[in-house]
């Protein structure tokens, strides 16, 4: 079939298409948001009644694609790499229970932060939940692998986890596309036992995951994309998996006569590591990430083999590799640039001009800046940019729907005034629990949910709370008269301070609603 230049995110998206998937579920995540919005503006979606609205967090993505896998029907669920925290209870568990439709796990790794708040590998959460899994070095092996995945889940009526970095999903390359498979028909299971983890099934269902281990192994050894080259200068060889295969064959254009083992699938071949460790006298791993192959490595063969990556600094412990880093952990001359200089400084993201959350910043820190003891708990969004000068509005930001839960905790400690800022997709996707804690303990928190009516931060995708924000307040429990709403605009600032002060001054649970549109999707409107 053409080839297209397409994103590695869209080139998995696309892959998922044409392997027949019936659904995509995922919540807005840098870098794996395109690959859902691909899906979503694919102008057949709607013929095919392929399911691609929006959930609300990772969790309900990873059940409702479980889901849609029970009924016999190939799902895709994708997240970033802390989605999989979110994820994890449904995650780990769809091992146990198995699937029947296909069904990939798409997890997006970033390491060097680009746009999160750790550098977390995915790999551990596959190892952990005892999958398979797949990480393609470039785009079109990762339109193939994902079509693989598909086939890999159903082979062994398993999740499989497919995972990318923020290189590989937001760089892009031609892709060679194969012929669209059917959908799958609907197939309910003969007997559900398997997908009811009651101890005494759940108990057989662990023995059958023990033991299919060896079977993924053996897919594993025998996989097209796990690759021994073989090389005649055996005082090297080298282990090198997804992207960092690239960067690795960059550095030499002419061939290379060092033994390499590359590794896109998983569990990690056994045999083929005694192979490269018997015939060299080091080697080198390299792998995006944490040191999960050079951690195992160690584990697997445990026979003093020198061994190089990450733990011994080989390769930085953090951040991302590139082809410059590969060649001075090969001994190459150095190959980087010349040194910024000192008048380039960096330009750290801000809010945009016009943005609502600026001027609920103002209006907060005015107000609270007059108790001597007040914390402004804040919340993963584009509001986190309120914690940069010149604003400097927030003292804490940790994880989705950590700003409500943490007020609580720090109220419930002794800290008047508690103030959390949150926005309104994070609230759904994490933070009404925690108003529930709230409202159950009675707690004096002051709580405002930033409104701009879209997941701003990741592009402004529908938040699943637009137009009922208030009335999921009011149904947890929050007295009406301190749910206040307002529209966010210099012309209402003495208004915004003045409910902003009396609600930290009622002694009780306040939600302050800040509401006006985020500005670059009025700007698409207006467009």
């Amino acid at each position: 079939m053409e080839k297209q230049l397409l994103l590695g995110d869209e080139a998995i998206a696309r892959a998922a298409i044409d392997a027949g998937i019936s659904g995509v579920y995922a919540y807005p995540g840098t870098p794996s948001t395109e690959i859902t919005e691909y899906i979503q503006h694919y102008s057949k979606a709607e013929n095919k009644n392929i399911a691609s609205k929006w959930a609300t967090n990772e969790k309900t993505a990873m059940e409702e694609a479980l889901g849609m896998s029970y009924v016999g029907k190939r799902a895709l669920c994708c997240m970033k790499h802390v989605g999989m925290n979110v994820a994890a209870d449904a995650f780990v568990n769809s091992a146990m229970t198995g699937v029947r439709g296909g069904l990939v796990v798409l997890a997006a790794d970033d390491p060097s932060m680009h746009s999160s708040q750790n550098e977390q590998d995915s790999r551990f959460y596959g190892e952990f939940a005892m999958i398979p899994m797949c990480e393609p070095s470039n785009q079109q092996e990762a339109y193939d692998m994902t079509r693989y995945a598909f086939d890999l889940s159903e082979k062994f009526s398993i999740p499989v986890l497919l995972r990318i970095t923020t290189r590989l999903a937001h760089s892009r390359a031609g892709v060679e596309r194969k012929e669209e498979r059917e959908q799958n028909s609907l197939s309910l299971p003969e007997n559900s036992s398997n997908f009811i983890l009651l101890p005494a099934l759940a108990r057989k269902r662990y023995k059958d995951l023990l033991n299919a281990q060896k079977d993924y192994e053996k897919s594993s050894l025998d996989s097209i994309y796990n690759i021994y080259l073989e090389g005649s200068d055996k005082s090297k060889g080298i282990i090198a998996s997804g992207i960092a295969f690239n960067y690795l064959m960059e550095n030499f254009p002419n061939g290379i006569n060092y033994p390499i083992l590359k590794i896109s699938q998983y569990p990690l071949p056994t045999e083929l590591f005694k192979k490269i460790t018997e015939e060299c006298d080091e080697v080198i791993v390299m792998e995006e990430g944490a040191p999960f192959i050079e951690q195992q490595l160690r584990g697997l063969l445990d026979n003093c083999l020198n061994i190089k990556g990450r733990i011994d600094g080989t390769l930085p412990r953090d951040g991302e590799l590139n082809p410059d880093i590969v060649a001075k952990a090969l001994g190459f001359s150095n190959q980087e640039g010349s040194q910024i200089p000192e008048l380039v400084t960096p330009r750290p993201p801000a809010m945009c001009q016009g943005c609502g959350h600026i001027d609920m910043y103002n209006a907060l820190t005015e107000v609270a800046r007059k108790y001597a003891n007040h914390r402004v708990f804040g919340d993963i969004g584009c509001y986190t940019l309120g914690a940069l000068p010149p604003y400097r509005a927030i003292h804490s930001c940790v994880d989705m729907g950590a700003s409500i839960t943490m007020a609580k905790g720090a109220s419930d400690g002794g800290l008047w005034p508690a103030i959390a800022v949150i926005g309104d997709s994070t609230f759904t996707h994490s933070g009404m629990t925690g108003l529930l804690d709230c409202v159950n303990s009675k707690s004096n928190v002051t709580i405002v949910i930033s409104d701009n009516e879209t997941t701003g931060m990741t592009g402004g995708q529908d938040s699943a709370g637009t137009g009922k924000i208030e009335e999921i307040v009011k149904g947890l429990g929050v007295e009406p008269d301190h749910i206040r709403v307002f529209e966010p605009l210099k012309k209402n600032m003495e208004l915004m301070k003045q409910i902003i002060d009396e609600e930290i001054n009622y002694n009780g649970v306040s939600v302050i609603i800040p509401r006006r549109e985020c500005i670059q999707t009025l700007k698409r409107k207006k467009k």
